[in-house]
């Protein structure tokens, strides 16, 4: 029985690529299998093996929820959810059989989370699960300490907004969304900061990643795809050599148009521009950068377009990696004269609260009983538990292991 307040309310709290991807898997991959994997990055202050009984009780209630028909008609109004979809998801309900969590010998102090089953019954988990443990691991620190202090920085980024107008190119404006749902320090916060950006914040803030925010408040759902779509396409059928440009080929397909940014970063950007043509410049509208050195991704970028005769100034780069208000704004300055740009800040707007976030992902590791791996430009963001098939993947991509 769940002894607290719920963390998550709505099935809409989540990320809009987890519904972009569902969508696409359920049109041309719906018997697909998969398997995921919780992993936190760095070192929890307090031992998160201590919050298992509590996040078991938020995944009982999480597992109850159902979509509301005001939600289903909010998703049914944006011009790339197809109808069938939200058919599906008046359905759905997620299936606690498909999560686990233990505490391994070797690794007392930490959680082992896994999400094994259909993969259209399992992808939603992951920023719940996220936004779960985040949760709950801040509940035990003073809520309204960090509140204070939250608020005090998120003011801060606000005057440092008020005084950007001076450097700005009209031509390409400085424009940003909060990307925080999966590391935030508690709904309520996640909440309060979207509503006063969405206010005071404009015309900077152009939307947010999570739904139910979006659908409150009245701003846009920005997002497109993950890495686990990409590296789902490791074990759809083609040779492994043609995993990026079936995924791609398959976006396209399934939305002729819309989101139209694509994620360079699962096996690396060089590997990915090499598959990233002509016709694919053509077709999508930019690129997201996850990883790596920002400023030569981007630098790359252009060459890449320039390469293939592509107007770089019309694509846009969206920059979405440990971003800062001050980072961004160093990389708008950079680019913006050249192209257009964007950037998906997280932790530093949804987590800024003065504890030391948690780096917590959980990714793809196996696919129809097949491993899959992310190849990350920066050392320690790849995962992968089968290190045969991680050598032959770059082994294949000439990849050069982090």
């Amino acid at each position: 029985m769940l002894g607290c307040t719920p963390v998550i309310e709505s099935l809409l709290d989540t990320d809009l690529y987890k519904f972009t991807m569902m969508q696409e898997i359920l049109h041309h991959q719906p018997e697909t299998q998969a398997a995921y994997a919780f992993k936190c990055r760095n070192t929890p202050a307090l031992p998160l093996a201590l919050l298992k009984s509590e996040i078991e009780a938020q995944l009982d209630h999480l597992c109850s929820l159902r979509f509301s028909e005001p939600e289903l008609a909010y998703l049914a109004k944006l011009r790339f959810i197809k109808s069938d979809f939200v058919d599906f998801l008046r359905l759905f309900q997620l299936q606690r059989r498909f999560i686990h969590i233990t505490v391994q010998d070797a690794h007392p102090d930490d959680l082992d989370i896994r999400v094994a089953g259909p993969m259209l019954h399992c992808m939603l988990f992951e920023i719940y699960v996220l936004s779960i443990v985040n949760e709950i691991y801040f509940r035990q620190f003073p809520a309204q300490a960090a509140f204070a202090i939250g608020r005090e920085r998120l003011q801060a980024k606000l005057a440092t907004l008020k005084h950007l107008s001076a450097g700005a190119m009209p031509a390409n404006p400085f424009v940003f969304f909060d990307f925080g749902t999966r590391r935030r320090f508690s709904r309520v916060w996640h909440a309060e900061m979207v509503g006063l950006l969405a206010k005071e914040a404009a015309p900077y803030f152009r939307g947010t990643s999570n739904v139910l925010l979006a659908m409150q408040y009245g701003v846009t759902p920005i997002g497109t795809m993950a890495h686990e779509y990409m590296q789902a396409f490791q074990c759809f059928g083609s040779r492994l050599r043609d995993f990026q440009t079936n995924a791609l080929e398959h976006w396209v397909r399934e939305y002729r148009g819309d989101l139209g940014i694509a994620l360079t970063d699962v096996v690396g950007t060089d590997a990915f521009l090499r598959d990233f043509d002509l016709y694919f410049c053509k077709l999508f509208d930019g690129l997201r950068h996850d990883s790596g050195d920002p400023f030569e991704w981007g630098e790359k970028v252009i060459a890449h377009y320039k390469k293939m005769n592509i107007d770089y100034g019309t694509k846009q780069l969206v920059f979405s990696d440990g971003l800062t208000l001050d980072k961004s704004i160093a990389l708008y300055r950079h680019f913006a004269p050249r192209t257009r740009t964007g950037f998906g800040i997280g932790t530093h707007l949804s987590n800024d609260c003065g504890q030391v976030p948690l780096q917590i992902v959980m990714k793809l590791v196996s696919c129809n009983g097949q491993p899959v791996a992310k190849v990350s430009d920066t050392a320690g963001k790849g995962m992968c538990e089968d290190e045969n098939f991680l050598n032959y993947l770059c082994d294949v991509f000439q990849i050069t292991r982090q």
